[in-house]
């Protein structure tokens, strides 16, 4: 395969990678130094450090299909990703991907390590809590996030050549 960009590419997996340590470094911290008892610490009027364990995906959802399952999906859609990401030429998409990228690998290592993913941050409004996440589940969104945007506030002709067909 022939990677478009690979200064792009090599930034995006670096990021990645820095994603995926940041993310264990903050779990190992929070998870053996700051919860050793475990209980809620709260940190702002909105927001706590929590310990809580998610078997399945985004907001639990898939409860109960086990840490080999998830990870091989999760696993896969990072290679697809990867090789998105050697096809880009453009910055946000790239890192975007990589914060993807990071995000999915820093919770696989989780369900393979304990069998479900480690979250800490409980951000909450009264008596409403949002679902408990972490840095990669954070680095995740953002990425969707930086997608969406790209794809919906990028140049019309971005990706076109000249003649206005698509490049190759």
């Amino acid at each position: 395969m022939r990677i478009a960009s690979p200064s792009l590419f090599r930034n995006a997996m670096i990021l990645a990678g820095l994603i995926i340590v940041a993310d264990q470094f903050t779990k190992w911290l929070i998870m053996v130094e700051v919860m050793n008892p475990p209980r809620v610490i709260p940190i702002m009027p909105y927001l706590n450090l929590v310990m809580a364990w998610n078997t399945g995906v985004s907001f639990s959802m898939l409860r109960g299909t086990g840490p080999w399952l998830l990870s091989g999906l999760a696993v896969a859609v990072s290679i697809g990703l990867g090789i998105w990401l050697g096809k880009l030429t453009h910055r946000l998409p790239g890192y975007a991907v990589g914060l993807i990228i990071g995000g999915a690998i820093g919770n696989v290592i989780d369900r393979l390590r304990f069998g479900a993913v480690f979250d800490f941050i409980d951000f909450y409004v009264g008596d409403w809590h949002w679902p408990a996440f972490n840095l990669a589940d954070s680095a995740i969104s953002i990425g969707v996030v930086l997608l969406l945007f790209d794809s919906l506030f990028q140049p019309a002709d971005r990706g076109k050549n000249s003649a206005g067909s698509e490049a190759p």
